[in-house]
Formats: structure tokens, C-alpha cells, sequence
């Protein structure tokens, strides 16, 4: 048995974490630190406690999962690691790349576990793109567009002043930076182009970032001034191409109370079906809809259960985090709002 605690009792703890980690046989979810009391439903067997040594100094719980600010992040894993704890931080990992070579090489010195959680590894939306990639119609594949967009204005435009906190290159280009990183590998060069639309003092509100590898490149671009989004993904090969129009639904899902224990939780309907189009071998046009992968968030808890408990190689590997972070950074500093000391 993995018994785990998490520490925040917010939104990101009840709607990304506990549907999925207790769907897994063999985690335990023993206790949750809260402070102040959180407005989220109890749960019935679980220790809610105010007192942070509650869960650093219960021997039983062997992980704990940061569910917290990012910029405390650092702060609570650096704490947890040397209360002997092995520890899952939510993403973005840390606000520097020092930080997490720090938080890497004290868990390696005390042999002890910390990994970034990246749950959108396990996307319907990304499986269904490794789907066709890996068929091969579309032959060598030259460029993709990924796009997280939303129409929300007033977000931008009720935060007067820049900060990593509310920037939207760390709190999204987190998800899909981890995601072609962890299929494709580190990349050869990356161009950027990360905006604050309403003035050089305020939100980071847009980025386009160009990752390019050999004669392919990987376009991530997200905006909050889009009234309609562009699609999630859309791959271009030398013979045809895939597009997906609409991303994955395990987070809408969980917005109405929709939990995993459904089984038709997070499922595409057909309407939602990715578009391929290609030319085969014959030289015959083909035009048809891909059945969409089911995403699954609760198999990143699996693999972390299997890490831990069965000596698994780690689902995100330490030097893909460190790259994600640089970037991150990167697009900040080329901004004017980080210093290269």
C-alpha cells in the first residue's frame, strides 16, 4: 500500500488529484492539509488536518503531493525532502531551473522520490495525435500546431501588473512544452514569443513558442483573446495531415462533477473525432475520422505508484523538467521581466 497526503485542499487537489489517485488499487490517501478551511466537501476516511507536522512527522505516509501555490512550491518540497518525505509537485515544477536541480539533488542525496506532475501526458487529445504520428500515413511528419486557447479578457485585464504567478507561459505552457518534450525529446532550438497584450507592465497573456527539430517544427500558441479557439492539434505531413478540433474532456467533465467512476467519463463523442486526410501509396485520396483515444488521468498515478512501489523508471524524467523550467524562464527573460544573473 502507498499511503500519500497532499497538502492544499483546493480546486487542483479535489478536481485533478483525488478522482484519480483513488481510482488506483493500492494508494491509500490517508490525510490533507488545509489552511484555511477549504469549502470543498470532506472526504470520508481521510484525515483533514491545520498542522503541517500532522503529515511531515506520520511515518505511514511515504509520499506527499503539493497541491499549492507555485510560488511556494520550492519552499514545501525542499521541506517535505528533508522530513524524509518523498514528494509530487504540481506544475509549473519550481520557478527556476536552479531550484529544480536543487529539489532533484537533495532527494538523490537523502534516496528519496520528487517528480513534477504532468497529468496531460495522458490527454485524449495528445494520445490521439502519438496515434496517428505512429500510424504512418502521414509519412515524415514536418510541423505541428498545438493551441490552448480561451476567451477570457477579463482575466488579463483584472491583473495590473506582472508576475510569475499569474504569467500564462508558466501556468499553461507547462502542460504542453511537457508534452513534446516527454514524445519528441529535447529540442535543437526554440524560438519565442511571449507577449503582455495589454502593456509592457502587465499579464503575460500570450506566447508562441517554435521548437524545432531537424526539419520538423512544433508550434505551441495560447492566447486568452480568442472568441473561438483554434484546434488543439494540427499535424502536417508530407502526405496528408490531422486535425483535432477540440481538446481533451476530462477537465470539462470534472468542472460539472463528472467523476472517472462514470464510465463514459472523458469520451469523445464522434462529433469531436480528429479529421485525416492523406494520400497513400497508390496515390488515393483519403478523407476520415480517427476514433479518439481515451485520456486518463489516473494512469499517471499508476505510474507513480509503479515507481515507487515496484522500482519503475519515473514517468517524467528530472532533466525534462530542468528543460521545461529553462524555457519557461527563457520566455520571461526575453520579455524584460527576469535577469540573467
Amino acid at each position: 500500500m502507498l499511503t500519500i497526503a497532499y497538502i492544499g485542499n483546493g480546486k487542483s487537489a479535489n478536481r485533478y488529484h483525488l478522482p484519480f489517485s483513488r481510482q488506483i488499487e493500492g494508494i491509500k490517501v490517508k490525510s490533507i492539509y488545509e489552511r484555511p478551511r477549504s469549502s470543498w466537501e470532506r472526504i470520508e476516511g481521510i484525515n483533514y488536518t491545520s498542522n503541517i507536522d500532522d503529515i511531515l512527522n506520520d511515518p505511514e505516509i511515504q509520499l506527499v503531493v503539493l497541491s499549492i501555490p507555485a510560488s511556494v512550491h520550492y519552499e514545501f518540497a525542499k521541506k517535505c525532502l528533508n522530513a524524509g518525505k518523498n514528494v509530487l509537485v504540481e506544475k509549473p515544477f519550481s520557478e527556476t531551473a536552479a531550484e529544480a536541480k536543487e529539489l532533484f539533488n537533495l532527494a538523490k542525496e537523502k534516496g528519496l522520490f520528487v517528480q513534477a506532475y504532468q497529468n496531460r501526458r495522458f490527454d485524449s487529445d495528445f494520445l490521439t495525435v502519438q496515434k496517428v504520428i505512429e500510424s504512418k500515413v502521414l509519412g515524415e511528419i514536418l510541423e505541428i500546431e498545438m493551441h490552448f486557447d480561451y476567451f477570457r479578457p477579463e482575466v488579463p485585464e483584472s491583473v495590473d501588473k506582472f508576475s510569475l504567478d499569474t504569467s500564462y507561459l508558466y501556468g499553461h505552457a507547462c502542460h504542453t512544452i511537457d508534452q513534446v518534450i516527454s514524445y519528441f525529446g529535447m529540442p535543437d532550438k526554440v524560438h519565442y514569443d511571449v507577449r503582455q497584450l495589454l502593456g509592457k507592465v502587465r499579464m503575460n497573456d500570450y506566447f508562441d513558442l517554435d521548437l524545432y527539430y531537424g526539419n520538423m517544427k512544433v508550434s505551441i500558441k495560447s492566447s486568452y483573446f480568442r472568441i473561438k479557439p483554434r484546434p488543439s492539434f494540427v499535424v502536417y505531413g508530407k502526405k496528408g495531415m490531422f486535425v483535432k478540433e477540440t481538446k481533451d474532456k476530462q477537465e470539462s467533465d470534472l468542472k460539472k462533477f463528472y467523476m472517472p467512476t462514470n464510465e463514459d467519463f472523458g469520451l469523445d463523442s464522434p462529433e469531436d473525432y480528429g479529421v485525416l486526410t492523406y494520400v497513400d501509396n497508390e496515390g488515393s485520396y483519403h478523407e476520415e475520422k480517427v476514433v479518439s483515444e481515451k485520456g486518463d488521468y489516473s494512469l499517471f498515478y499508476q505510474a507513480l505508484y509503479d515507481t515507487l512501489m515496484n522500482g519503475k523508471e519515473k514517468l517524467v524524467k528530472d532533466e525534462e523538467t530542468i528543460r521545461q523550467i529553462e524555457m519557461l524562464e527563457e520566455g520571461i527573460r526575453q520579455m524584460g521581466h527576469i535577469s540573467k544573473e
